[in-house]
């Protein structure tokens, strides 16, 4: 599978899903359902690097910004649901968080940013496929700190100046 085959799988199932993460989570399931095992373990290891590439403070701040507060578990699950946005505003998101102002229409934090069944998609599709679990990917492992140099995500004042327009458009300021 290479990176578009990838990122078309997320779009579609989130277009289906019409912006609902839990049912994108079970959609993104059943369309992984039709591959092979091997193609879902690809599958996983495209969505296990973007979910890796994206452990960044920058991006822990926007999604402090946008969830008004994000835990380790919240980031993560941000992380994913960052994914599941597709290419575009994924890619833009990592190269600058800031702009997620523009990049999202709207962000409701009681629906939007958890998209922590998303992580979850390609063990689940695989473990239906084959009866066991998936084996390591074979991808460098998460570092253990975030990319980048660590502030204050409790801080609104430090995060209002970091990111000015997203913190305008949903900061709780």
């Amino acid at each position: 599978m290479d990176e578009t085959e990838f990122w078309e799988i997320i779009d579609s199932t989130r277009e289906a899903a019409e912006g609902d993460p839990e049912e994108h989570a079970e959609l993104l399931v059943e369309r992984l359902l039709q591959l092979d095992p091997d193609s879902v373990l690809d599958f996983a290891r495209h969505f296990e690097a973007r979910y890796n590439r994206a452990y960044h403070w920058d991006l822990w701040g926007a999604a402090a910004v946008l969830l008004d507060g994000a835990s380790d578990d919240a980031f993560d699950y941000f992380r994913c649901w960052l994914i599941g946005q597709g290419r575009e505003i994924f890619e833009s998101a990592v190269h600058e968080p800031d702009a997620l102002a523009e990049l999202l229409d709207d962000f409701d934090e009681d629906v939007d940013g958890d998209g922590e069944e998303l992580g979850y998609a390609a063990d689940e599709a695989y473990e239906q496929l084959t009866g066991a679990d998936a084996p390591d990917l074979g991808i460098p492992v998460q570092s253990a700190e975030p990319a980048g140099t660590p502030f204050d995500l409790d801080d609104d004042a430090v995060l209002a100046e970091r990111f000015p327009r997203l913190w305008e458009r949903f900061g709780s300021g």
